[in-house]
């Protein structure tokens, strides 16, 4: 028997759950938990005791599936980031003929609001809480945060063609973002909050950027018969 089961069985903190109970649950099934816990209350409300009540089981079911509230906590952690640096990947690798338009569906993406998008937005927020006093959280918000700047330098570059411009526009496109998340994580928000957000960036770090049409050449003229 595993070191788990073995504190599950044991009565580690709390009764002991039974096979019927334990077995229903995953660990994803904990980790959705502990993640809705923190974006209702910040992560002093992913406890376990908490968590265990929100599932309707006891304690003791979550000492199948970790060691403790920190492996808990970890995993929570290394699964965002996992679906973070996976999703910039694949933005990364779409690409359509407008770069105006790849940075607009970035932009929609980054300031979708309501439901999962407004949880994401809460979670990463109390995230960001949480690396301003934990080392380890913090470099590894850094992580994200590089793999972030790189996608939007590139699709940047591909918008203006000067690799300076292009870094620069990155680190206000993502000024952007992040300030206008704080603005729409409120409960209560507006649809035209979000509408008005995206249109200021969009005109003024999208489309006032691209590089203006050439204008046709002149057409030279030979030389003027004598």
């Amino acid at each position: 028997m595993n070191a788990k089961k073995q504190a599950a069985k044991s009565g580690k903190p709390g009764k002991r759950a039974g096979p019927v109970e334990a077995s229903r649950l995953t660990r994803d099934d904990w980790l959705d938990a502990a993640f809705r816990a923190v974006v209702e209350g910040g992560f002093d409300k992913a406890r376990v005791l908490m968590i265990a009540d929100a599932l309707g089981v006891t304690r003791g079911s979550f000492y199948w599936h970790f060691t403790d509230h920190a492996e808990l906590i970890s995993a929570l952690l290394a699964r965002w980031v996992a679906r973070e640096l996976a999703l910039d990947k694949q933005l990364r690798a779409e690409a359509t003929s407008d770069p105006r338009a790849d940075l607009e569906r970035l932009l929609e993406a980054a300031l979708a609001h309501g439901g999962p998008d407004l949880e994401n937005i809460r979670f990463e927020l109390a995230l960001r809480g949480l690396g301003r006093r934990d080392p380890t959280v913090a470099q590894m918000l850094v992580e994200v945060d590089e793999a972030r700047m790189g996608l939007f330098a590139q699709k940047f570059q591909r918008l203006t063609g000067d690799p300076k411009k292009a870094s620069e526009l990155a680190a206000l496109f993502y000024l952007a973002i992040v300030g206008s998340n704080q603005a729409l994580s409120r409960p209560v928000n507006p649809p035209q909050v979000s509408e008005y957000l995206m249109g200021i960036i969009s005109t003024y770090l999208i489309h006032q950027q691209a590089p203006a049409p050439a204008s046709p050449a002149r057409r030279r003229s030979g030389p003027k018969a004598a």
